[in-house]
């Protein structure tokens, strides 16, 4: 069935879009106090008030998602797998000592900010999406080294444009031995602001020598692939006759990853083309060993960044063949198109990932 759906807003340029703030209709906030969520309401504003003493603003009490809206080619605009992210983020909000967000709330309020901002929603075909930004806070007034007394839950949205406008091109990746993004019994597993904020310096100085990406590996040893600084390791493996001359899907093990929702639709992908899936522990030396035919970056931005070489302390190791280093390889190309395909309602979508997201709450309500 396909319903009554606000065309997209005529005011935006949607062949333009960027990954960059754009100001909406308003965003979705919930209050926990006294042990219990309040019914939230629809803020038409683009800023947040809170308590100077917040546990947020001075011990970074906070954890947040990143979710995709798509226009669907029927005309019904849904959303990618709320489901997964909610678990996630329950996961973080144990680690940081926050109330969880229970699954149905947080697929509600992610249902009712994109209900009150369908016209933001890019056209079908445009490559485009709904970005849902959810974020938990601890907002309650608590200077000492305690959890908050109360918690904000936001759910905010910004339209944003093809990630590869013109074409999936492959990036150059630096890894970062002078860092260590996580500790193996650390919160690299969460979605957690402070896990970000010190990555920046090394990716900000990778970028201006001419590096898309940066790699962690683990802490500990050094020797064993984490994930990129943004997204999760992923990669692929030449046929062999030990997986039954089957492609070999490898998405490293470790307990400082987080466990990207990207990376497991992906992996139920692999399997449904009837490829080998290999999850545990990736040494570094598999990648200067040139045991992978296809490496690339996943998350929820791009979907597939494919990495065409990697530097690790001066030696550069180009990935794959010549012919695969200036586009997406066949193996990470048949995952993006079915991935994208399911996403724009151009394939069928057999797992229920995409999730409808009107009919929730009236638009633009009070």
């Amino acid at each position: 069935m396909t319903i009554n759906t606000p065309d997209p807003s005529t005011a935006i340029d949607w062949d333009n879009l960027g990954f960059k703030w754009l100001d909406t209709n308003g965003y979705v906030k919930y209050i926990h106090k006294d042990g219990k969520w309040d019914n939230g309401e629809f803020v038409r504003d683009a800023y947040i008030k809170m308590h100077v003493c917040a546990p947020a603003l001075n011990y970074g009490q906070e954890c947040f998602e990143g979710i995709k809206a798509f226009r669907c080619k029927d005309g019904n605009v849904r959303i990618f797998r709320p489901d997964a992210n909610a678990k996630r983020m329950q996961y973080s909000a144990d680690l940081a000592c926050m109330a969880p967000v229970p699954e149905d709330l947080f697929v509600e309020a992610c249902e009712r900010a994109v209900a009150n901002n369908l016209e933001f929603v890019p056209p079908y075909g445009s490559g485009g999406a709904l970005y849902l930004r959810p974020l938990l806070l601890g907002t309650g007034a608590e200077i000492g080294l305690y959890p908050a007394p109360e918690f904000t839950f936001i759910v905010m949205v910004i339209p944003v444009g093809n990630f590869y406008k013109s074409g999936v091109k492959p990036v150059d990746c630096l890894v970062v031995d002078s860092f260590d993004r996580a500790a193996p019994l650390g919160t690299g597993a969460a979605k957690l602001g402070g896990n970000y904020a010190p990555v920046l310096k090394h990716s900000s100085a990778a970028k201006e020598q001419g590096f898309a990406i940066t790699l962690h590996l683990d802490s500990k040893t050094h020797s064993n692939i984490d994930e990129f600084s943004t997204s999760n390791f992923v990669a692929l493996t030449y046929p062999s006759p030990e997986h039954g001359n089957k492609p070999v899907f490898c998405a490293p093990e470790s307990p400082s990853i987080l466990n990207s929702v990207t990376k497991q639709s992906l992996v139920q992908l692999a399997k449904s083309f009837g490829w080998y899936v290999e999850n545990k522990i990736v040494p570094f030396s598999d990648v200067e060993n040139n045991r992978f035919e296809e490496i690339a970056a996943c998350g929820t931005a791009a979907v597939i960044t494919p990495v065409k070489s990697i530097q690790r302390q001066g030696v550069t190791t180009p990935i794959g063949t010549p012919e695969t280093r200036d586009a997406i390889g066949a193996g990470f190309l048949r995952l993006f198109t079915a991935m994208r395909g399911i996403q724009n309602g151009d394939l069928e979508d057999p797992y229920g990932w995409m999730q409808p997201a009107q009919g929730i709450a009236p638009r633009h309500e009070a």
